[in-house]
């Protein structure tokens, strides 16, 4: 799948756009993404400043030679690598006539004579070989400006100050870009354009920041109609797109990425990993970033994080030794599972978990603590398959649990079922194996029953309801919700001798739909336990 080209641009200098640019590339390659960043301020580059303490290599060209190579008929590739899936096309290299080059430059001749098409070549070696290509456009209204606002991008990142002159100028050019991009003759739909209110300062003369906090969704409110979800404010949109003012990264060229590694709501790197990870995410899933902004970076930041563990288990003191029991089995099963000590309160602070996945065993109740590690854990890891799974101790009643739990799938352990039969159902589901529905031929032995009673058609309806309920819990392995649900299903097809009732039926094609597919799933489950019985004897 090709890569997407992102313009980032500015009306007016000053904003920080570079600085942004730059930060963004390098958490973006901290995340897996092969990334290319492109100096196209010619006029008054600097991008390779930024990367300077990354890499040793100095371009020995940039994109001023585009210009020689067009004209040779040459493809040269005069990218430097800055880290591992970093690369840089710089303005140009250390080139004494590099200024007298720049402004030598007729850009509009050069498109007579068919730099633009040399362009779209140059765009799709980019866009194969990277995942997101970012343009540093110089500023203003220029030759160099549309070729970067409406023929390269994909997305336009759209910098901008909290004043008139920078907020009109930046949305007066996304207007002329888009008229550019009509007359051009390549397909390219409008553009999409994220706006970014950058180096706001809200800390002093709040009510004054407010007031031109407001002014500027007013004046962007248009730009978000073509990615932004339905349910979501532009105003808490824009929040989240606000880069802070922060005096000390203003002095000199400096990747505040690299130093705050995890960094807190009020700092520069928190919002950049928001712009970052919204860029990530191809501006979708925007509802998750207005509810839970920490799960929305973390679904790009942990995408291809090695996890140590397979699975965390946690449980109260009394029950450490059923979680004791359980993780040994699940180790002997190849999983790797450790303990959670109640109250480890070094999780609270982790950007992360070692652990893939969470299991709470459950003794009579959830503990405070649980509880807490429980809603910790389902809000870092919203948008990622990671999971919470529940087991339950006899006597442990599911509604006595708090709801967001309770509406987990749970697995049972006790008496009648122990530890090892309890580690398989979880290595089964972690490993996206179907689980084996506990008491599976007695569930064969029902549905059977069920194709040869006769019924009233109200009876009918709700012994439809019935089944196809219990076959979606067959085909979860929810043993205890199908236990549940065949009790109920055996009594609502016993009707009395002589009972009134309305005119009986056979079953209905639909309902006997479900109850082959059920039939066919659980005789599947058994053949694979007897088989995997015999395998391990």
């Amino acid at each position: 799948m090709p890569g997407t080209v992102y313009t980032f641009y500015s009306y007016k200098g000053g904003v920080g756009r570079s600085f942004a640019l730059a930060n963004i590339a390098v958490l973006l390659a901290r995340w897996g993404f092969r990334v290319l960043c492109v100096d196209w301020d010619l006029e008054a580059p600097g991008l390779r400043d930024y990367f300077g303490t990354l890499t040793d290599s100095a371009p020995t060209g940039g994109v001023v030679d585009l210009v020689d190579d067009f004209r040779a008929g040459a493809v040269v590739d005069r990218t430097v690598q800055v880290t591992g899936t970093l690369d840089l096309l710089a303005a140009g290299g250390d080139d004494p006539n590099y200024a007298s080059r720049v402004q030598s430059i007729d850009w509009g001749r050069l498109y007579d004579e068919g730099f633009g098409e040399y362009l779209e070549q140059c765009r799709d070696r980019w866009t194969a070989r990277y995942d997101y290509v970012l343009l540093d456009s110089r500023t203003g209204i220029s030759d160099v400006g549309s070729m970067c606002t409406a023929q390269l991008p994909d997305r336009l990142v759209l910098l901008f100050t909290a004043n008139t002159q920078s907020i009109r100028g930046a949305v007066d050019v996304v207007g002329l870009a888009d008229a550019a991009r009509d007359r051009l003759p390549l397909d390219r739909p409008r553009l999409t354009v994220v706006p970014v209110l950058s180096r706001f300062d809200s800390r002093d003369e709040y009510a004054q920041a407010e007031h031109w906090r407001d002014e500027c969704v007013d004046r962007t409110r248009g730009l978000y109609h073509n990615w932004l979800d339905s349910q979501v404010s532009v105003a808490a949109m824009s929040r989240h797109l606000t880069i802070p003012y922060v005096s000390y990264w203003a002095l000199g060229e400096q990747l505040a990425v690299q130093k705050e590694k995890t960094p807190s709501a009020d700092q520069i790197s928190f919002a950049l990993e928001t712009v970052a990870a919204l860029i990530a995410h191809d501006l979708d899933h925007t509802a998750l970033l207005a509810e839970n902004r920490d799960a929305f970076v973390a679904a790009v930041r942990d995408r291809k994080q090695e996890f140590g563990q397979d699975l965390r288990v946690s449980s109260s003191h009394a029950a450490r030794g059923v979680a004791n029991r359980l993780i040994a089995e699940l180790r002997e099963l190849g999983l790797a599972a450790e303990w959670s000590s109640s109250g480890d309160r070094d999780l609270l602070t982790r950007a992360s978990d070692n652990a893939r996945h969470l299991c709470l065993v459950v003794d009579g109740e959830l503990t405070r603590w649980q509880q807490a590690e429980a809603e910790l854990f389902l809000y870092r890891t919203v948008g990622q398959d990671r999971r919470v799974i529940p087991v339950l101790t006899d006597g442990t009643k599911v509604v006595d649990l708090p709801g967001f739990v309770a509406n987990l799938r749970h697995l049972r352990i006790g008496s009648s079922r122990g530890e090892k039969a309890v580690a398989r159902d979880l290595a089964d589901q972690l490993r996206g194996a179907a689980a084996v529905v506990e008491g599976a031929p007695e569930l064969v032995g029902l549905l059977v029953r069920v194709k040869g009673v006769r019924l009233g058609r109200s009876r009918w309806e709700l012994v439809d309801e019935l089944v196809r309920e219990l076959v979606t819990a067959v085909g979860s392995g929810d043993s205890a919700l199908a236990q549940e649900l065949a009790a109920v299903l055996a009594r609502a097809i016993e009707v009395p001798p002589g009972s009134r009732h309305d005119v009986r039926e056979a079953l209905p094609p639909h309902t006997q739909e479900a109850v082959e597919w059920g039939i066919g799933v659980l005789e599947t489950r058994v053949v694979n336990r007897v088989e995997r019985g015999q395998q391990e004897g």
